[in-house]
C-alpha cells in the first residue's frame, strides 16, 4: 500500500511542479516545518496526485474550473496563485474573462469584482514578465 501512496506523490508532485512552477513548489515544500510537513504531502499525494493528475481534463480545464471555484469562495491568495497556473497551463484572458463572467452569474458580483481585479493585476504581471506588453 505504500508504494500507491508513494506513486500518487511523485504523480502529484510533477503535477504540482508542472502547474505552479518549481520555483513556488520548492519553496513551500523546503519551508515545511515539523508541523506543516505532513499538510504539504497530503497537498501534494491528495490533491495533485489523486485530483489533478486523474483523466477526464486537460491542465487548462481544470485551471478553468479552479479559477471559478476559488474566485466564488473569495480566496484571493489562492487565486493569484492559480491565476499564474492558469496562464502557464495554457488559458488564455479571454478564457479568464470568460469563467469569472460565469463567477459573476452563479456566484454573484461581489465575488467577480474582486476576482477580476486580482485578475486584471496577474495577467498584467504576466504579460510584463513575458514580453507581452
Amino acid at each position: 500500500m505504500a508504494a500507491a501512496k508513494s506513486d500518487r506523490y511523485e504523480a502529484g508532485l510533477g503535477v504540482r511542479r508542472r502547474t505552479l512552477g518549481d520555483e513556488y513548489v520548492n519553496a513551500a515544500l523546503n519551508s515545511a516545518s515539523d508541523f506543516t510537513r505532513p499538510f504539504q504531502e497530503f497537498v501534494t499525494e491528495y490533491a495533485w496526485g489523486n485530483v489533478w493528475a486523474q483523466p477526464g481534463l486537460e491542465p487548462r480545464e481544470r485551471s478553468l474550473v479552479t479559477l471559478a471555484i476559488l474566485a466564488a469562495m473569495n480566496q484571493h491568495d489562492e487565486l493569484r496563485l492559480h491565476l499564474q497556473a492558469a496562464r502557464r497551463n495554457g488559458c488564455t484572458p479571454e478564457e479568464i474573462r470568460a469563467t469569472l463572467f460565469h463567477v459573476a452569474a452563479y456566484a454573484g458580483l461581489p465575488a467577480a469584482v474582486n476576482a477580476f481585479k486580482i485578475a486584471s493585476q496577474v495577467l498584467s504581471e504576466t504579460d510584463a514578465s513575458s514580453g507581452n506588453e
